[in-house]
């Protein structure tokens, strides 16, 4: 089986996008620092990007999370392989993922950082597939709304392969 990848977004619309959020969440929290948790593995070009838009205070951190395995399916189960190195009390937190679909892991990871005592938690997603969502989650900070396709590059991956695509391509399996 082999794979054809279409673009679904160009590196220039991706950057365009980042850029805009960059630019609000810089507003949102004009004259405090954040702390961006970088979810990885996928969201780690995403995070590099965004981080040098926001004009402000930031520090990143981040968060190894697995829960697809080797397919193209959430299995549902959240696992951490990787915690912060600094706590995040008192602190203003962006969960920075790339992609939200089922919302499992997102609401895993919400819930863990309230037992962190963060100042405030949000969310911000490169990508969102509400065709797939089983839970709801809030997004205050989203890059694009998709279709329910199976996406890689700029980051996101299949088997590990294709993370260092500059856009974003839908996976087309002969």
């Amino acid at each position: 089986m082999t794979e054809r990848i279409s673009t679904l977004y160009t590196a220039a619309e991706i950057a365009v996008r980042v850029a805009a959020l960059g630019v609000q969440i810089a507003r949102d929290f004009e004259g405090q620092r954040i702390v961006l948790v970088c979810v990885l593995k996928g969201s780690f070009v995403f995070t590099a990007d965004l981080a040098r838009a926001i004009d402000g205070n930031v520090r990143c951190e981040f968060l190894g999370v697995q829960s697809y395995g080797e397919g193209t399916e959430s299995s549902g189960v959240v696992q951490i392989t990787q915690d912060l190195t600094r706590s995040v009390e008192n602190e203003h937190v962006i969960l920075v993922e790339d992609i939200v679909d089922t919302g499992l892991t997102i609401a895993h990871l919400l819930e863990l950082f309230r037992t962190r005592r963060p100042a405030s938690v949000k969310v911000c997603a490169l990508l969102h597939k509400p065709a797939r969502t089983r839970v709801e989650v809030p997004i205050d900070y989203l890059g694009f709304t998709i279709d329910d396709k199976f996406v890689v590059g700029y980051g996101l991956d299949f088997n590990q392969r294709y993370r260092n695509l500059p856009f974003i391509g839908v996976v087309e399996q002969d």
